[in-house]
Formats: structure tokens, sequence, C-alpha cells
């Protein structure tokens, strides 16, 4: 038994306090309470991340089932199978839950799982608040549907514009719910952002420098900042939305000097980003697979690096690219013209450091790899479409059109969610600790790429040739009804691929191969962890030496972290060096209760506005409750 040797008599790990009784020391420490208390008390990056993932996968199958419907409404001309009022909810609710509750949510699910693991520390900052964001995204996601299912669901779209969701042209409450729905959701965004953005600049292991992060940590730092920098502004405009329609202010009404246009701005100045912040994740999934499957460190890094940051810049400056047909002065347009094709600029890079990466490296075309090979070709084609749009005199003749909704779901789907399947395919034996089926993956790859070809490139002929977007039925002689009927078929198709990727995750999560820590061979910290990785993540706080530090031979580690309370090593923003070991919260059930309170007060306020006044109460004294000083072990310098 090792002694308690230093001048606090906390027992800390050592080169002499390693194997099987510090791993047992560390797991009764760092574990969850058993039973339901203690995952509902849980702050553990990982499952916090996993509850995150399984969630934003239910609302993709609901997403997804009501695309489904509205092909069957579309497949041919004049149809009933749905009618307007019907068709506008689910169309909105479409729109909202791919975007609000399964786009951003999904990419925070895997950035809290993988960023701890992949800068080498135990947990989240502030991973309280962490549980809190979770708690507030699944009451934002359950308001919205349980309103959808007692058919006051929203119907002005997933972007709401004003003057038709105001008071005068859509009465009752399913424009308030939807309002409602995003402030739930960009407090958890929001919340995710803090935390993951003091993880990264504070946590990570000693001598991961800036220059030696891997990408994807790049590119949750970048998206991190663009939430807490954009999303303040939709959710600031959905309460002025609100205050519209419930208490008579008069923002958007421009009879009473209001601004309906206003709206738009503070809309698309975090839609227009929003897009990036769906897509940078994604980015970085992609320099993580490339380097593991062609066995050589990214090309370019630095480049890489500076094109994340410049997306992230240039996203702030183009939001009117969405607004060229509302009449705004002709000579501003030059301006965000230059930028939406500027920003195509750093995307381009970052594809041909990719393909350099491919071509010079030893590539193993499996399925993760296949995926960023898909991912390369549907991106580019929706990028191009893209810069087509970026065009005033094109985008005013194809923008109310299906050209618009083809590329939307080239650039969404085609650059966020096939990088999605490759990384879940890549780190499922790390999450899990069961390999996916090859040949199942396989199958379900060429099939959703394919199909996905089908459904959305005819979408690209449909809008050149006058397809409105945004209504329910066609009239017939259009000529429209043979693209319709071939989109609609392989969406089923493509909506059938989907579904043998989540029947390869669950078979083999009963039934597949045990996984060893580091399959693939590949370079990341997060692979030098058990697989699935201990509550502690490490037993030993590694030190990093270059950017790929698997693949050294000499992975040296750091000692002297307590081992009876959890610790945690807070570092210097630039150099990572130690420079703080501090405490890290216990499980506590505080953030499920401030997020009850605050459901409670922003559900009711829909209602009436003294719930403000009436639910603030309940919400400060959970706020206080969790943020009450408690005896615990305070930080010291690190011993040197």
């Amino acid at each position: 038994m090792t002694e308690r040797h230093d001048r606090n008599d906390y027992l800390r790990d050592g080169p002499d306090f390693t194997g099987s009784e510090l791993h047992a020391k560390l797991e009764q420490t760092w574990r969850d309470g058993p039973g339901l208390v203690g995952w509902i008390k849980s702050v553990d990056h990982k499952s916090i991340g996993k509850r995150y993932l399984v969630t934003a996968i239910v609302f993709l199958a609901l997403g997804g089932l009501l695309a489904a419907l509205m092909r069957i409404q579309l497949s041919g001309a004049e149809r009933h199978f749905l009618g307007p009022d019907r068709y506008n909810q689910i169309f909105t609710m479409h729109g909202t839950t791919m975007m609000f509750l399964f786009a951003v949510p999904v990419m925070d699910a895997m950035a809290i799982y993988l960023i701890p693991l992949m800068i080498g520390t135990r947990n989240t900052a502030f991973p309280r608040l962490n549980a809190f964001s979770y708690w507030m995204y699944l009451a934002g996601g359950t308001l919205l549907w349980v309103a959808f299912v007692l058919n006051v669901g929203p119907d002005a779209g997933w972007f709401s514009y004003t003057p038709l969701s105001g008071p005068e042209y859509s009465p009752g409450k399913r424009v308030d719910i939807w309002a409602q729905m995003v402030t739930f959701t960009e407090v958890a965004a929001l919340a995710v952002a803090v935390s993951l953005t003091a993880t990264i600049l504070k946590k990570r292991a000693p001598g991961m420098t800036l220059a030696r992060m891997p990408i994807f940590v790049w590119a949750i730092l970048v998206v991190s900042l663009m939430v807490i920098f954009s999303m303040p502004s939709v959710a600031m405009a959905s309460g002025m939305l609100l205050s519209d329609r419930l208490v008579g202010t008069q923002f958007y009404n421009h009879f009473e000097f209001g601004d309906s246009l206003l709206w738009q701005h503070l809309f698309w100045f975090f839609g227009h980003p929003e897009v990036y912040i769906i897509f940078l994740p994604a980015a970085g999934f992609v320099s993580e697979i490339v380097q593991a499957y062609t066995g050589r460190q990214t090309f370019g890094y630095t480049a890489i690096v500076l094109a994340l940051c410049a997306t992230g810049l240039l996203a702030f400056g183009l939001w009117v690219h969405h607004m060229f047909a509302t009449g705004l002065p002709r000579q501003g347009y030059a301006f965000y013209t230059a930028a939406s094709m500027a920003v195509s600029v750093p995307a381009g890079i970052q594809i041909f450091c990719w393909i350099a990466t491919i071509w010079t490296g030893r590539p193993r075309f499996m399925v993760p790899l296949l995926w960023v090979v898909g991912f390369i070709v549907t991106f580019v084609i929706g990028g191009l479409t893209g810069v087509m749009l970026a065009s005033v005199p094109i985008d005013l003749q194809v923008h109310d059109t299906y050209f618009v909704v083809a590329h939307f779901h080239y650039v969404l789907i085609g650059g966020a969610v096939f990088p999605l399947l490759g990384a879940i395919t890549y780190w499922f034996p790390k999450i899990t600790g069961r390999m996916m089926s090859e040949r199942l993956g396989k199958v379900g790859f060429w099939l959703s790429f394919l199909s996905f070809q089908a459904t959305f490139f005819p979408m690209h002929i449909l809008g050149i040739e006058g397809m409105p977007r945004r209504v329910y039925t066609y009239p017939a002689g259009m000529g429209w009804d043979t693209l319709n009927l071939i989109s609609s078929i392989s969406a089923f198709v493509f909506a059938g691929s989907v579904l043998i990727f989540v029947a390869n995750m669950l078979l083999s999560l009963r039934k597949g191969e045990q996984a060893p820590d580091n399959p693939w061979g590949a370079p990341g910290l997060e692979w030098k962890t058990a697989s699935p990785p201990a509550p502690y993540n490490f037993p030993h706080i590694p030190i990093v030496l270059d950017n790929t530090p698997l693949w050294r031979a000499e992975q040296p580690v750091a000692y002297g972290l307590r081992v009876e309370d959890k610790e945690m090593i807070i570092s210097t923003v630039i150099e990572a060096r130690p420079d703080v070991r501090e405490p890290s919260p216990k499980p506590t059930a505080w953030p499920l209760i401030a997020a009850l309170a605050t459901t409670v007060l922003f559900v009711t306020s829909i209602f009436t506005p003294w719930a403000v006044v009436i639910g603030a109460p309940p919400v400060a004294a959970a706020l206080i409750a969790w943020f009450w000083p408690k005896r615990s072990n305070e930080g010291e310098p690190v011993i040197e």
C-alpha cells in the first residue's frame, strides 16, 4: 500500500502506485451512484454525451418520419394524403427537429463524449452545467413534439418569418410553442459551448499546446465560440417575437414603427453560422478519420486549423445571403455575394488537404473512410450550388424553388450526416467496447450514398423548372410528376439505409466482436484509454510531446493527482503547462431540479406573462441550492 507522503496527507498516484490497486481506488472515487438516482445525478461527460446522442437519434427518426410523409404527399400531382394545415405543421416540424433538435445537439453529443478523452483529462469543465444543458434540451424537444401530437404544432416554417408568425397572421399558441422551444435549445447549446470552451482552453494534458491539439478539438473550439456569439441573436429574436405575441410589443409590426425584416436579420445572423456550427465538427471528424485510416498525420495541419478559424469568422459576414429576395439596397448585396463566395475557399483548402492525406498515405477503405469519400463528393456538389446561390441574379430566380431544398440537403446531409455516420462507426468501439459489422456497414453506406443522390439531385432540376418549395401540392401537367416520384421512392430507400445503420449499431452493441483499446491503430489520446473508458478516463494523465502521441514509442505520464477525491489538472491556455490541481464537482440532482423549475417557467409563460414573476423564485431557489458553498477540497498549485 502506498503511503500518504505529501504535506496535506492526501493519497496521490505515482510511479509506485499503479496497476489494479490504483484502478480500484479511482473507480471508487469517480463512478456514479447505483440505480436510477445515480444515473440522474451523474455529471460524467461520457454519460451525458451518450444521453445526448441517443436523444438526438430519436429526434432524427421522428424528423425522418415527417420527411417520409411529405414525400408521399409530393410523389404525384394534386394528392390529398395530407391537408394544407397538417402539411404546414409537418414541414415546420421536420425543419425544426432536424436543425434545432438533431443537427446541433448530435454534434454536441460527440464533442461532450470525446473532447475530454482527446485532450487527456477526466471530465469537462463545469460538468453540472453540462448536465443541466441536457435536461433543458430534452424538455424543449418534448414540448415541441407533445404540442405537435396535440395538433398545436408550429406551422410557420422552421424559420418563422414575421409578419406570418406574428399575432395578426398566426393566432393561437403554435408559434409561441416554437419560439419557446428555441429558448430551451439555445440555453442548452450555450451551456455546452461554455463548458467545452473552458475544457479545451484550460483542461488539456501537459504538453498539449494549441499547436498539438487534434483537429477535431480545434473544430469544436471554433464552433463553441461561434455558438457563444451567434445564438444570443436568435434567443433575443424569439424573445421579442413572444413579447409581440403575448404582451403587445411591436418589434416586428411595421405599422407601429417596428420592422418585419428585423426578424430575418436577427435569425439569419444566427442561422447561417449555424450551418457551419453543424459543418465544422463534421470537418473535424473527417480529419481524424482520414489520419487514422491512412497511417499518416493529416496533410496541412496548420492550413486546416486556419481554414477552420477563417470559416468561423466569415460565417458571421454573410447572413444577408438568405435575404437577396427581400428588396434590400442592391449596392450592399455585393459585399454579401463576395463573402458567400469567399467562405468556400477555406472549405476547399480542407478538401484538398484531405485528398492529399489519402493520396500520400496508405489508405484502408473501411466503412468510416468510405463515408469520408462519400462526404467529399456530395459536399463538393453542395458547395458548387452554394456558390451559384451566392450570385444575386441566380438566387432571385431559384430562391423559392426546390433548387434551394436540394442545395440545403446536399450541404447538411452530405456535409454533416455522412461524416457523422463515419464518426459513429469509427468511435463506436471506444464508446461501447464492441465492433460494428464491416459488411453491413458497407451495404448501408452504398445504399445511403446512391439513394441520397437519387433523392435530392432531381430537386435541382425541379427547382430550375420552377417548382416552388413550401407548398403542399402542385397542379397536374407541370411535368414535375416523374422527378418527384423518383425523389419519393429514393427517399424511402435512403430511410431504409439509415435503418440498416441503426440495426448494425444495435446488433453490434449486443453481439458485436469485443473491441481492443485501439482497433484502428489511431494516434489520438482517446485510444489510450480502455474501451469503453473507465469513469476516470486515464489512470495517469498523459504528457503530450507531438500531434500523434500514440504513434510515439515514448508515452510519458504525469503524477501527483489525488486518488480519493475527484481532482483534475488546470493548465495554461497556450502551452498547456500544469498550473493548478482543482477538485471536480461531485454528482448532484440540482441541475435536473433547476432544469425542471426553468421548464415550468418557460412553458407557463406561453400562457401568461405572470408566469415569469411566479416562476422566477423556484428557479432562483434551485440555482442558489446548486451553487451554495459546500465543504470541499480546495485547488492547490502544482508541485514541481
